[in-house]
């Protein structure tokens, strides 16, 4: 099929028509507009483009596509979907659903452009609009979606830098995949890839850089966190891909690793329960990232399969917190328990969206981590740690594999399972529910359906001629493994649970850099104007003086030597000395 128009475009429409139509019509004809997008990505052919055409006077191509867009414009378009029919019944004012439409909107053109500029266009485009979707609920969310602007404002400028060295290099930003790109895929220079890897590392949330999410995501309205949890930090992953699409990046592949062990860590320590999901985004962009940095064609499958998952599992944990938050009005899980017997359908969408995450066999998150893992092991370097036939960095997604069962293990049990909530709850509302079987039955599909997730992917993992290492998922060692992960986070959790039960909040670096920033900035700004103000005193002062010496020489020199006044003759002389000095000072001061 021949491409019409970009896909952003009936998104953007919708959003833009949605606060018109009325809160039901609205939500209705958004949300089929924003479905309709996922049959029209599949069936425009791959390698489709549109003619170039003049952005800002250079050449760029708006809509482009490969198998990577178009495993992303198939799952952004359908969770958008799904997000809002998730907005509508939980209340979501419709300007809101639309700022959070024109945020999915932007993350189509990002990954759906076939240039650099483009790209940048629609990045620096969804940093504005998510800002604003995090801004519309008010209260704590403003300051913390001002933390966010001025972050990914920062990554968005260290990109666009990035994407310039670029232009310097070759005199294009077109993609190498597109007609009169330039032959070398990725970034071209050694500054560039570096500036690009820090740029795009606020969006994947390196460590360091990431504190935004935990910070901001359990912000705003509890629909705007399914759209949050979903597009910024994979619009990340597939622009890390762009910047390093052949040979990966061992650097790079190791900050996933470890992404994905802080992540987990941090998550076991939190009791809000949106803040907990969002160090897990960060653990899991972890694998995404690994498998980007380690470079082959099995790594990178795996890392877009876990992109693919990711977006089902994490929407569908965003959206069953949501609705115990909407139900009960509590974000702690101090507060919560016991929830399973008044909530069955939201705990057993929980549970399937939990073992996803985990890595269990037969759900969706089994089959795409154990890619990123396999390529870990068959397709990347041993590193410096090798404990039998374990390597580096296969050791640190294994431990983040713990670490995720541990976390969820300690939501479900406090959140569903155990003890007893004080009062009584509904389960999900009926629009709800259809969200949440729907998410929750594509878990599970492809989960067990494996086939149908490799049949989406850039490259074929069952493909000798494709891939170094064939990859099998429902393999005896693979289950083992699954399994064993599973009972070292349930043992984990049991040997923890009291002393995580006593902890307070566990600070993270932004303790540190918004005080450090706040009074810097403060520091800077007061420094400045005092000292304009100390500098226009004394300007004053010499100004005056010499005013005094021209008009009253003898009196100035008078002054100046402790006596009333001198002879005039001496006073004209000294004053015209004066006002000589004075010039050449001011001379001086202007040349230097």
């Amino acid at each position: 099929m021949e491409p019409i128009v970009p896909p952003f475009v009936p998104v953007i429409l919708a959003a833009l028509l949605l606060p018109l139509l009325g809160q039901k019509f609205g939500h209705a004809v958004a949300g089929v507009a924003t479905f309709a997008v996922v049959p029209y990505v599949w069936l425009v052919d791959s390698g489709a483009h549109f003619t170039s055409f003049d952005l800002f006077g250079f050449e760029t191509v708006i809509f482009n596509v490969d198998p990577f867009s178009t495993l992303m414009g198939l799952i952004f378009a359908f969770i958008g979907a799904v997000g809002v029919l998730y907005s509508y019944y939980s209340d979501a004012e419709a300007i809101q659903t639309a700022f959070a439409l024109s945020y999915v909107a932007s993350s189509l053109g990002a990954v759906f452009g076939g240039d650099w500029l483009t790209l940048i266009f629609f990045w620096e485009l969804m940093a504005v609009t998510s800002t604003l979707l995090v801004w519309h609920y008010g209260g704590k969310a403003v300051r913390a979606g001002f933390r966010y602007a001025i972050l990914h404002g920062i990554g968005g400028t260290l990109f666009l830098g990035a994407v310039i060295w670029h232009f310097a290099e070759t005199g294009s930003f077109l993609f190498a995949s597109v007609p009169g790109g330039p032959e070398t895929a990725g970034l071209a220079g050694p500054v560039a890839p570096v500036l690009a890897a820090l740029g795009v590392g606020v969006n994947v949330g390196f460590i360091g850089l990431h504190a935004w999410l935990p910070d901001t995501y359990p912000r705003p309205h509890i629909a705007a966190s399914v759209f949050l949890c979903v597009y910024t930090t994979k619009t990340g992953v597939y622009g890390m891909y762009r910047v390093f699409p052949d040979d990966g990046n061992v650097a790079v592949a190791y900050m996933g690793g470890l992404m994905a062990v802080f992540g987990a860590t941090m998550a076991l320590f939190q009791n809000d329960m949106r803040r907990l999901l969002s160090y897990h985004i960060q653990s899991q962009v972890g694998y995404m990232v690994a498998g980007v940095g380690i470079g082959s064609a099995l790594a990178q499958a795996g890392a877009f399969a876990h992109v693919f998952n990711h977006i089902l599992y994490k929407g569908l944990l965003f959206m069953t917190t949501g609705v115990v938050i909407y139900r009960t009005g509590e974000e702690s899980l101090k507060k919560l328990g016991g929830l399973a017997r008044q909530m069955p359908l939201t705990a057993g969408a929980f549970s399937v969206a939990a073992l996803s995450i985990a890595g269990f066999p037969g759900f969706n998150g089994f089959v795409s981590k154990g890619i990123v893992i396999s390529g870990s092991h068959y397709t990347f370097q041993k590193g410096p740690l090798v404990i039998g036939d374990f390597y580096t960095l296969e050791l640190l997604l294994l431990v983040g594999g713990v670490g995720t069962f541990m976390s969820f293990i300690k939501f479900g049990y406090y959140a569903f399972f155990h003890g007893e909530y004080d009062g009584e709850v509904k389960d999900a509302n009926r629009g709800q529910s259809v969200a949440l079987v729907t998410v929750a039955a594509l878990c599970v599909f492809f989960g067990l359906s494996d086939g149908s997730l490799f049949s989406i992917l850039p490259f074929d993992v069952t493909d000798g001629a494709v891939v170094d290492h064939v990859y099998v998922t429902y393999t005896v060692d693979h289950i083992i493994e699954g399994v064993a992960l599973a009972v070292a986070g349930l043992v984990g959790f049991a040997l923890v649970k009291k002393p995580l039960s006593k902890l307070g909040r566990v600070p993270d670096v932004d303790k540190l850099y918004n005080p450090l920033s706040f009074y810097g900035t403060r520091a800077l700004v007061v420094g400045v104007t005092e000292l304009y103000a100390a500098t226009d005193r004394a300007v004053v002062r010499v100004a005056g003086g010499v005013q005094r010496a021209v008009a009253a020489p003898d009196r100035a020199v008078g002054r100046a030597v402790g006596r009333d006044r001198v002879p005039l003759a001496a006073g004209i002389s000294s004053g015209i000395v004066l006002v000589v000095l004075v010039a050449a000072v001011v001379v001086l001061a202007a040349v230097l």
